[in-house]
């Protein structure tokens, strides 16, 4: 089944339930991390449980794992073949400085590799997605085309995290002669190197499995590599939902 146009409805669907709390003037936005009263929290379990409800009718025979509800034991998740993973709001600096860089991620794993993947970003009005062996898509201003990496010329784009810079970042960018940085939130960094808008993102330091696993199959279909850190196949099938050390690239080595 072509899960593609209601994962998409899906995910746009959570942007509009996100947007109605993000464009509220609401002085709580002075706030620094998830309280239990905040524009964030309200914001996040929002689209988590229009994205639960919606999975849950689409496809009641699979599970989800969510960031908001990822308290599930590997004992248990160990037998999943198939599963939902999301995540209702990436980005949450981003939603508190309101910069617009946040999104809505779900994927669809299979036996530990994601096949399907849309990342919507409410405030953008764009929604990138992919499914394996179908290319990557972005639709924006009711408009739909394909994309994929560019090929890198003399000075390498290297995109990364506007909220979280690594230390490690230095000796990594040392193997290019000319490199520019391209700063930007959540998982549209995986966006920007499969539209050919960057060409690199590495990333060292902490994501979890909901953060990348749009974003991986969304890069992969556009052209570039993944690679994680001591894991080359199953990502998304392991007891530790925190991911390594990993690089998205349309670079050849």
């Amino acid at each position: 089944m072509n899960y593609l146009p209601a994962i998409i409805d899906i995910a746009e669907q959570a942007g509009q339930a996100i947007l109605a709390v993000y464009q509220q003037d609401n002085a709580a936005f002075n706030i620094t991390g998830k309280a239990d009263d905040s524009p964030l929290t309200a914001a996040d379990l929002a689209a988590h449980q229009l994205i639960v409800k919606a999975l849950t009718a689409l496809t009641p025979e699979l599970p989800i794992l969510s960031e908001e509800a990822a308290d599930i034991s590997w004992g248990i998740r160990q037998n999943w073949q198939r599963y939902w993973l999301v995540d209702p709001l990436d980005g949450t600096k981003e939603f508190i400085k309101r910069n617009g860089e946040f999104t809505v991620n779900i994927a669809l794993i299979d036996n530990g590799e994601p096949v399907l993947g849309v990342i919507h970003a409410p405030v953008l009005a764009k929604t990138y997605y992919a499914a394996k062996g179908e290319g990557a898509f972005v639709k924006t201003a009711g408009e739909t085309r394909a994309i994929q990496v560019a090929k890198p010329g003399d000075t390498v784009r290297v995109v990364g995290s506007r909220s979280h810079p690594s230390p490690d970042l230095g000796g990594y960018l040392a193997q290019f002669s000319q490199h520019e940085m391209v700063p930007v939130g959540s998982s549209l960094k995986f966006c920007l190197v499969a539209e050919g808008s960057a060409d690199v993102y590495p990333r060292f330091g902490p994501t979890m499995q909901w953060d990348t696993g749009a974003g991986h199959i969304i890069a992969l279909e556009a052209g570039a590599t993944v690679s994680f850190d001591g894991i080359a196949t199953k990502v998304y099938q392991r007891e530790n939902l925190r991911n390594p050390n990993f690089i998205v690239s349309a670079v050849n080595d």
